[in-house]
């Protein structure tokens, strides 16, 4: 989980993601992959890795959030589901449910919605093949 440590800055940080979503960038629609993910711009729809999710401090996501593990510096409306651990840094603002196997929060973060922790099998089953997010099974 070397990813939580620090958040990455440099260009060699970046590209070592699979896809990176640069701060012009708007998105609107479903996305599904298999790998890490940043996103420092704007994204609409649903977001669905089986890798690790990366959103930036100036990123604002309105979408169903599923990945293995995510770090979360920006805006977030919609329900996270993380399969490992999310971490919220102080400047991240979450207004939906967050179901995690951990979680760390910075001073400072926003959390609008209840907090479900621990080995469930709902976080086995947001993590499983079938994307992108029904929402139904939210």
């Amino acid at each position: 989980m070397a990813m939580f440590q620090n958040p990455p800055q440099t260009q060699k940080d970046k590209g070592s993601a699979e896809t990176f979503i640069g701060p012009s960038v708007k998105l609107e629609g479903n996305f599904s992959g298999e790998g890490d993910v940043v996103i420092e711009g704007v994204m609409t729809g649903n977001l669905a890795t089986k890798g690790d999710i990366r959103v930036g401090q100036g990123a604002s996501i309105e979408a169903e959030v599923r990945s293995k593990n995510a770090l979360i510096a920006g805006k977030v409306k919609g329900n996270i589901t993380i399969g490992g651990h999310l971490k919220l840094a102080s400047s991240a603002i979450i207004n939906g449910d967050i179901r995690t196997f951990s979680l760390a929060i910075d001073e400072g973060a926003v959390v609008n919605g209840k907090i479900i922790m621990g080995k469930e099998k709902p976080i086995k089953d947001a993590l499983s093949s079938d994307m992108p997010v029904d929402k139904s099974k939210a």
